[in-house]
């Protein structure tokens, strides 16, 4: 039998009642405290995928990580709030000792066949195959799940501080590892894949993490199947680091151009 990949691992669910399922956390996706919160993500949106009511795919996903999440089990419960003809919107607690550590929002919908327009256009760069995967020495967990062939603003961790900020822009090839056929669960944790933006710009370390994520879903599950294991291009940017705060858009792409996915998060910073 061919053995789970780490993010199927990962996100699977044991249900225990009508709704309700128990997860836990795996250390193919551990990071600096706590999971990885692209596989945090993926977990609370499979939780509706796998429902048998769930209406066509994802549109939107939106994660709040309400606090600290540790190693071990934890509850899943969702609920399903209100469906038309077309679109359904759910709720998801993710919930450990007794406590809510998570929650999601998840907008489902039957895409039909309309007019379709795209400006935004993928970046011009170099091919995923002319691109070296990112050296990551010996960092393991989460990091350790994806190459990473960075065409612009690598990590510049350890390096003599800069006069100013660095770019908070990094332009990078994407994909699972082992790999992994695209799908929905891959793709909303690959939205949280960019190292926190505060990072990229002082190149140090410090109190931070993720409070809110929001992935918007541009596609539907047979693009995604199409595109296999092949990268994806992702770049990510952000627009001000304020009082504490700071924010993040990411957008990700085919190899072809087709817009994938789009991403805004906040994240807290401390000095």
């Amino acid at each position: 039998m061919t053995p789970l990949h780490p993010l199927d691992q990962a996100t699977t669910l044991v249900p225990t009642g009508e709704r309700r399922a128990i997860g836990a956390t795996s250390p193919f996706y551990a990071n600096m405290a706590g999971p990885f919160g692209g596989a945090t993500a993926a977990v609370l949106l499979r939780a509706v995928l796998d429902d048998p009511a769930c209406l066509g795919d994802p549109i939107a996903l939106t994660v709040n990580f309400c606090g600290p999440i540790a190693d071990g089990p934890f509850e899943v419960s969702w609920v399903e709030k209100r469906a038309g003809r077309t679109v359904q919107h759910w709720t998801v607690d993710l919930t450990q000792n007794g406590k809510v550590a998570a929650t999601a929002s998840v907008v489902c919908a039957r895409r039909t066949e309309t007019w379709t327009h795209q400006p935004s256009a993928i970046p011009t760069v170099p091919p995923a195959s002319a691109v070296e995967p990112l050296a990551l020495g010996e960092r393991d967990g989460w990091l350790r799940r994806y190459a990473f062939r960075v065409i612009e603003g690598p990590p510049l961790f350890g390096l003599p501080p800069t006069d100013g900020p660095r770019s908070a822009r990094t332009v990078c090839w994407l994909n699972d590892l082992p790999e992994r056929t695209l799908d929905f669960l891959s793709l909303a944790a690959l939205s949280d894949a960019f190292l926190v933006r505060i990072i990229q710009v002082r190149g140090t370390l410090g109190p931070m993490g993720t409070i809110t994520l929001t992935t918007y879903f541009h596609t539907d599950g047979e693009a995604l199947t199409a595109n296999g294991a092949r990268p994806v291009l992702g770049v990510a940017d952000a627009n001000v680091f304020h009082r504490g705060f700071a924010d993040q858009e990411a957008r990700l792409w085919r190899d072809d151009g087709l817009l994938l996915a789009t991403s805004v998060q906040a994240s807290f910073f401390r000095d």
